[in-house]
């Protein structure tokens, strides 16, 4: 297999993601929580493979025909953002006025945050809150708090995404890179671990996955309290 194909075989299997984000939007549109979110974190992880290879096989150059940036935003914007919104609102986790005001607020916000040319850091991290509500609507499947702390936290990450506050991607920012990889796997784990037991696993999965999540979301803003604003 030559170079060309491995790129291009690249694109393919970030197009995958499409095919993960239908079965678990049909998933979520027969309430089968568990097995929605069985499929976005296979997506979640299509996605954090996808990139690595993408750059050891240069796609740009070697299939250039597909932009896989565009590919990869528009999946993504599916799987961390459409998606986990529609099934908070339906899951009745948050009722009446709540709900529709979390969900125009994540569609809305992360759309615009999605098309920001400015999402990008010098070390690879993002820039503001990188709309991943498929997190955070997973932990709350699996904490099920107050409507009101659901709704308190998609305001705050909404308004993160464009606070001048770093988030780090787990694969490409290399300061506290063998930290963060390992909690991003960890996460995973935790995550399908509660999904795979329909959201009723043992509390080390809930302490797990609320430790990993406090870790990921903190940890660039962590970064920037130690070495500055531009560390």
């Amino acid at each position: 297999m030559n170079i060309r194909t491995k790129a291009l075989a690249v694109h393919l299997f970030t197009a995958t993601g499409a095919v993960f984000a239908m079965l678990a939007l049909l998933a979520a549109a027969d309430r089968n929580w568990s097995l929605m979110f069985l499929w976005l974190v296979v997506a979640f992880i299509v996605d954090g493979i996808d990139g690595p290879l993408a750059r050891k096989y240069d796609v740009k150059t070697n299939a250039p025909i597909f932009d896989g940036v565009l590919l990869d935003l528009i999946i993504d914007y599916l799987t961390y953002v459409f998606i986990p919104a529609y099934a908070l609102y339906v899951s009745g986790l948050m009722d009446g006025w709540s709900g529709w005001v979390a969900i125009i607020v994540i569609t809305f916000a992360s759309a615009m945050y999605f098309c920001d040319t400015r999402m990008k850091t010098k070390d690879y991290s993002f820039k503001g809150f990188p709309g991943c509500f498929n997190m955070l609507i997973l932990v709350l499947f699996a904490l099920q708090p107050h409507w009101s702390i659901c709704l308190a936290l998609v305001l705050v990450l909404s308004l993160a995404m464009f606070l001048p506050i770093k988030f780090v991607h787990p694969v490409r920012t290399e300061r506290w890179r063998t930290i963060t990889l390992p909690m991003a796997f960890a996460w995973t784990f935790f995550a399908a671990w509660a999904a795979w037991t329909n959201f009723d696993p043992p509390l080390m999965a809930h302490y797990g996955l609320m430790a990993t999540s406090i870790y990921l979301l903190a940890a660039g803003a962590a970064q920037q309290m130690v070495y500055g604003k531009d560390g």
